[in-house]
């Protein structure tokens, strides 16, 4: 099974086969060496796209190529921020409903609008 995280402001959460979100601790990452290294190599990728418009902005980048390139920094952040929020939901989601605390939907509810803006 992949594993699949989910990131809640300053909280982050894993779907893994052998991990699971530990009800009972407060809230942290669960995260997998390997998913470690995948969310910073993409997140690493970002910063660098980021770099990259501000040194288009310094260097007076036609509007429209700079424009091209906040898109497609965005289009990678939601492209993370999807996959994160796919695991929460298989995971911790889940699990929490499961024990009975309904309150993680309006959690979720919260965390989707802010991704949806």
């Amino acid at each position: 099974m992949n594993e699949e995280t989910i990131n809640h402001g300053q909280q982050e959460h894993v779907h893994a086969s052998s991990k699971h979100c530990d009800l009972a601790a407060p809230r942290k990452s669960h995260h997998s060496d390997q998913t470690k290294h995948n969310l910073t190599k993409r997140l690493n990728r970002i910063e660098g796209q980021i770099r990259g418009v501000k040194a288009m902005i310094e260097k007076d980048t036609y509007c429209d190529d700079v424009l091209n390139q906040i898109a497609a920094a965005q289009s990678a952040l939601n492209s993370v921020g999807k996959l994160l929020l796919e695991g929460h939901l298989k995971s911790c989601v889940v699990e929490r409903i499961q024990a009975g605390e309904s309150e993680v939907i309006d959690e979720l509810l919260v965390t989707v609008n802010k991704l949806m803006k």
